[in-house]
């Protein structure tokens, strides 16, 4: 019977601890922070390739850069959280959230978000006072920018909290060379570029949702087909950014300039089907598909 009583602890023990860090990954958006951090670390291995920088002799410099980028990111995500529980609740996708449910306590989450802020900070300026800066630049983008001023007031905080999503490949450039390449702002650029046309179809799939949190996204506020325009002309502002990264090789070249043009024939073909919602979410696939490959592909090039 003691047996039973003491598994049964250990299992509650498990679960308990399962639950905690499960909450723990959603506060900080864990999505976010891995996604970004493929683009982080792609703008540091190009600044060290094209630096001619060993790797090797910099892992302080990676250890540095990932963490403190990781831990700005997630600190921004914890803000986020807090600041929306009162319409998170409203949608499917955020309701569970634990800033929602109670299972958090906003003060100490706010605190825990500052904190890796902080920290996250101090570790970017240990690299170089660049990609300190953009740092904070990008810190301030998401939580004051987005977040609190134009998330919830104007249909363009799509376009504004792009600043943010478009800081990591940055960050990591300066991190290894605080003199910005070009390549490092074509980084920059098309992930500027790619955030619109993928959060206006995830909105167009969610439409009701944010329209029940009185989120003025653009397929809210002027409908499907303006949303539609939108899209195809921000995947069409992708075409020229291939010829800026003629240095990563000609497979590259060839494999962007597929990758776009691919994009822009779905986002095309989204005027003959009759179905925009199944639209929306090829087109979502799509994107999330377009930017791990091609920045996944730019580390290959390099090493090959």
């Amino acid at each position: 019977m003691s047996n039973s009583r003491l598994m049964t602890n250990v299992e509650k023990a498990e679960i308990t601890t399962s639950t905690v860090w499960k909450d723990f990954l959603a506060l900080i958006k864990v999505g976010i922070v891995n996604s970004n951090l493929i683009t982080t670390f792609t703008g540091m291995w190009l600044a060290f390739y094209f630096t001619n920088t060993h790797f090797l002799n910099s892992l302080d410099i990676m250890f540095l850069t990932l963490a403190g980028s990781s831990l700005i990111i997630a600190g921004s995500c914890v803000i986020n959280n807090v600041y929306d529980r009162d319409i998170d609740h409203l949608m499917e996708r955020t309701k569970e959230r634990p800033t929602v449910t109670g299972k958090i306590n906003g003060t100490k989450a706010s605190l825990l978000g500052l904190l890796m802020i902080a920290f996250g900070i101090i570790m970017l300026f240990m690299t170089t006072i660049t990609a300190g800066v953009i740092g904070i630049i990008g810190v301030f983008s998401y939580v004051v920018l987005y977040t609190m001023w134009s998330k919830r007031k104007y249909v363009s905080n799509t376009i504004v909290g792009s600043i943010s999503g478009a800081v990591p490949p940055l960050i990591g450039w300066a991190a290894v060379d605080p003199n910005l390449d070009i390549i490092a702002w074509m980084l920059f650029l098309m992930m500027f570029i790619w955030q619109p046309p993928h959060f206006y179809a995830l909105a167009m799939k969610r439409v009701e949702e944010y329209r029940a949190a009185d989120i003025p996204m653009l397929p809210v506020v002027k409908g499907f087909a303006v949303t539609k325009h939108h899209i195809v002309a921000w995947v069409i502002a992708l075409l020229p950014l291939p010829f800026f990264l003629l240095d990563l090789g000609m497979f590259f070249f060839i494999l962007a300039m597929a990758f776009n043009i691919g994009w822009v024939a779905l986002g095309l073909a989204g005027y003959k089907m009759k179905d925009d919602i199944k639209w929306s979410k090829l087109m979502f696939v799509y994107s999330l598909n377009y930017l791990t490959i091609l920045f996944v592909a730019m580390v290959i090039v390099t090493v090959i």
